[in-house]
């Protein structure tokens, strides 16, 4: 009599929970942003809440004023704590022997914003709301003083850029924040009216470096450094948690940036005010981005060279730029109106510079 066999049974080993969920949000992260910007609209009263949540006072040296740790700056320092993390930072000596590229995009990041603010407010001075205006200008000047977006890796990888170029530009200009940004604050300062030529050249004299060093240099070096001594197997085996944490996160820091600019807007509607906050951050954004692809054509850099000072010419770290904002000008919700416009903007302008990049490399 034959034997019959057991029926084999067949498990389906399912990924664990973690990075199935992380994997979830990140297909969906453009749904959970326009679900925190409409929330922000909508419901901005915890946001509100959110932004006003004072830490701690750190020192300064030198007798100066203490400046305010924030909630929003907390949650600013995790999202580059763990973009940081994931940084590979080994093909960075290779950039010494040829120091060029590194050097042009690194300049152009804070050279560009300087040159092209002046005609920005030029051209919004012609515009009858004076106070409005300063407010837009103010807002551009807090993002073009802010160093390259960690999130410029993702996009010049994705492009074909040269990765360790991308990785070195937004270290240096990381880096150097605690000079550019009061630079260009106390250079926007000269271009506005009223309080906000005094809040700006304040910032420039005390909060601008003070939170360059406290709420971004200090997270990179420490993520950076975490990566060097922990044992790969270890990070990775960390790294979802980490990184699920900090895509919750960066949606936490979307809505409470949104909420003094976005529920403000709602109960005092300046329509004007909205269309020329996108106007001017476009013009900005898409220039910055022509201007990177023309110094990397003038100093003869390879393709791979020239997607990485495109697209690190074009994106600036700008929820540093709005954490700044909410902390320093919590009653003028309009400074962020310029702010928020180029967070959205120079994500599309910089997929439109890859699919224009990827198509002169088949073309050529």
């Amino acid at each position: 009599m034959p034997l019959i066999s057991p029926a084999r049974t067949t498990r389906v080993i399912r990924p664990p929970v973690v990075p199935r969920l992380l994997s979830l949000l990140q297909r969906r992260l453009t749904w959970v942003m326009v679900a925190a910007y409409t929330a922000a609209t909508l419901l901005p009263q915890a946001g509100l809440a959110l932004r006003q949540l004072h830490l701690a006072a750190v020192p300064l040296p030198a007798g100066a004023a203490r400046t305010q740790l924030t909630l929003p700056s907390l949650l600013l320092g995790y999202l580059l704590f763990t973009a940081a993390l994931r940084v590979p930072a080994g093909g960075l000596p290779g950039l010494v022997r040829r120091p060029l590229p590194l050097l042009v995009g690194t300049a152009a990041n804070t050279l560009i914003p300087l040159a092209l603010l002046p005609g920005v407010a030029v051209a919004l001075g012609q515009l009858p709301d004076a106070d409005g205006c300063s407010g837009l200008i103010t807002g551009l000047a807090l993002v073009g003083a802010m160093p390259v977006a960690a999130g410029a890796t993702v996009w010049g990888g994705r492009a074909g850029g040269n990765h360790s170029l991308v990785v070195g530009i937004v270290l240096a200009s990381t880096l150097l924040s605690p000079l550019t940004i009061p630079l260009m604050l106390s250079a926007a300062s000269t271009l506005t009216r009223g309080h906000y030529a005094h809040d700006l050249s304040r910032m420039a004299a005390t909060d601008g470096g003070a939170f360059a060093v406290i709420s971004v240099i200090v997270p990179c070096v420490a993520g950076l450094a975490v990566q060097r001594v922990t044992p790969r197997h270890v990070l990775e085996r960390h790294l979802p948690w980490l990184r699920l944490l900090g895509l919750l996160d960066a949606v936490l820091l979307t809505y409470s940036n949104a909420c003094g600019a976005l529920g403000g807007f709602l109960l005092h509607p300046r329509p004007a005010l909205l269309v020329a906050a996108v106007v001017v951050s476009g013009a900005l954004c898409a220039a910055s981005f022509v201007i990177g692809w023309c110094l990397a054509r003038t100093v003869r850099a390879n393709r791979a060279d020239t997607v990485a000072i495109t697209l690190t010419c074009g994106m600036n770290n700008s929820s540093a730029g709005a954490v700044l904002a909410a902390t320093n000008l919590p009653s003028s919700p309009q400074v962020l109106l310029p702010v928020l416009a180029y967070s959205l903007l120079q994500k599309c302008g910089a997929g439109l510079a890859d699919s224009v990049l990827r198509r002169r490399a088949a073309a050529s």
